[in-house]
């Protein structure tokens, strides 16, 4: 049975980039869903001019909310798979078939792309504080979730992944910012989801972009995922204690 695939697309203040992208996700034929998250510039008026589907938020919701709105609107126009990935150029179109092969294979409910695990030629320098807390976070995760995944995360913040719907539904997800991976990964693990990485290339073309919220700051930003990260394992450590081996501890705040 032939999957049925939506692209999600988030949008804040991208009209700089937004028709360019576009145009290279249309070229492979699949359902497209934006959704301005409370874009105060032109980013719906040239989405508009595009074969896809636009859903606005009126104020800026987050990361996280954004996330949980593809996956409900994948859902009830019954798609199978939703891919996400941003509209800022940094996640590179070409790669859409290697997530439709991995979907066909039918042995994973997520398909992570990673930009850490393989070198590819078109591989630039990730921004060091980026690098140090995304290292920093997948080791936590890792080491926390203890081998809940067939093998361990090599970039737990990469937003360029394809999600199995069904199983998705299953999680209860509320982290509406930039923490949104925390929450996720550690629910995964809980529902046991089977994840799989691919190799995407690592691009960084506006290394001073904001996360906005103080989160510019790399202690602060890293103490927010940690908390986030430590709620959740709280939250689900009676799931964790069950599924995991006995040898693994769960961390907990």
């Amino acid at each position: 049975m032939t999957n049925r695939v939506l692209i999600a697309v988030p949008a804040f203040n991208e009209e700089r980039t937004i028709d360019r992208v576009l145009e290279r996700i249309t070229a492979f034929g699949l359902p497209i869903l934006v959704i301005d998250d409370g874009s105060s510039d032109g980013t719906a008026a040239k989405v508009a001019a595009h074969p896809v589907e636009l859903v606005r938020h009126a104020r800026n919701a987050g990361y996280g909310a954004v996330m949980c709105a593809a996956f409900a609107w994948a859902a009830h126009r019954d798609f199978d798979w939703v891919i996400t990935m941003d509209c800022d150029d940094q996640h590179e179109p070409s790669f859409i078939p290697d997530f439709l092969r991995e979907i066909a294979l039918g042995d994973a409910d997520v398909v992570s792309g990673s930009r850490y695990l393989a070198s590819l030629p078109s591989d630039v320098a990730a921004p060091s504080d980026r690098a140090a807390i995304n290292r920093t976070m997948t080791a936590e995760i890792n080491e926390a979730l203890c081998g809940a995944f067939d093998r361990p995360l090599t970039d737990s913040f990469c937003g360029f992944k394809a999600y199995r719907v069904h199983a998705c539904h299953a999680l209860r997800l509320t982290a509406s910012g930039y923490e949104f991976p925390m929450q996720f990964w550690v629910q995964a693990a809980a529902h046991r989801l089977r994840v799989r990485e691919i190799p995407v290339s690592r691009i960084y073309l506006d290394v001073k972009r904001s996360f906005g919220n103080g989160l510019d700051d790399p202690a602060l930003r890293l103490a927010v995922y940690r908390s986030t990260l430590d709620s959740e394992l709280q939250r689900c450590s009676a799931r964790l204690r069950h599924l995991q081996p006995k040898t693994c501890a769960v961390r907990c705040a």
